[in-house]
């Protein structure tokens, strides 16, 4: 019987199972070591992203016990305070100009402003045919909305009141819903954005303008005297924290085929 030729192409492996990872794992190297190697390549990412989730999940969770105990007072009150004019404690530092591109910029964590951005989003998706993409950004920012409100609930902090405020706040100060909402939506549309580009300049770019508008969002917020600086430190952990866990949870989900990888996939 004929032997085999040695230049037989051989079978892809998938990439979309297990097997598919043992057969490559095997493929990397015989010794157990050039296997955990070749796992711990594929994987820093991801152990990366997971660590950087549990960082900013105990970093929340530190803020709020210090700010239930009071303990935050003193670093708050400073920090509002140093934006303000000594002679005029209710006039924000700067000229008019600025105080009004702060309100402009303010509003980019809205409500209003978010829903219709996720909205737009999801339409965009969903007629290029990314519909499993579309109903994961519906569903991130959906469900990071109704924590939010939980939490400023469970909380009750109230607003700053060591200055009046520029703009008029009904809800509860703790987390800022602003920052927050602004990191899940900006973050999840930033991450997703990046995800589907093959250019790693373009990547950094698209990750670069969601994180700065994240930031501009929650600093305009105590620089208008409604939100403590806390209260912004622990939406940005927390909206990060959750931008992170529904970003793993959409690779997994591509991994298995059931969100697109590519618009128009």
């Amino acid at each position: 019987m004929p032997r085999p030729s040695a230049n037989v192409a051989r079978k892809p492996i998938s990439k979309g199972d297990g097997t598919g990872l043992l057969a490559r794992m095997r493929s990397a190297g015989t010794s157990p070591w050039s296997r955990a190697v070749y796992l711990g390549r594929r994987e820093i990412g991801t152990l990366a992203t997971l660590l950087l989730f549990a960082a900013l999940t105990l970093t929340f969770g530190i803020v709020a016990n210090e700010m239930s105990a009071g303990n935050t007072r003193a670093f708050d009150n400073a920090v509002v305070m140093a934006l303000r004019s000594d002679a005029n404690p209710s006039d924000p530092l700067g000229p008019m100009w600025l105080e009004g591109a702060v309100r402009d910029i303010t509003s980019l964590g809205s409500n209003a402003v978010l829903i219709i951005l996720t909205l737009g989003t999801v339409g965009f998706l969903a007629l290029s045919g990314a519909r499993g993409a579309a109903l994961h950004v519906v569903v991130s920012v959906g469900t990071g909305a109704i924590l939010i409100q939980v939490l400023k609930e469970l909380f009750g902090r109230v607003r700053p009141d060591v200055v009046p405020q520029a703009v008029s706040e009904v809800t509860r100060s703790f987390p800022s819903g602003h920052a927050t909402l602004a990191a899940v939506t900006y973050l999840t549309l930033g991450a997703l954005g990046a995800r589907v580009q093959t250019k790693p300049a373009l990547k950094m770019y698209v990750l670069f303008v969601a994180i700065l508008l994240t930031v501009l969002v929650g600093v305009s917020r105590i620089y208008l005297g409604v939100h403590w600086p806390t209260d912004v430190l622990a939406g940005w952990c927390l909206g990060s924290a959750w931008a992170i866990a529904c970003w793993l949870v959409a690779v997994q989900l591509q991994r298995k085929g059931q969100i697109e990888k590519r618009i128009g996939a």
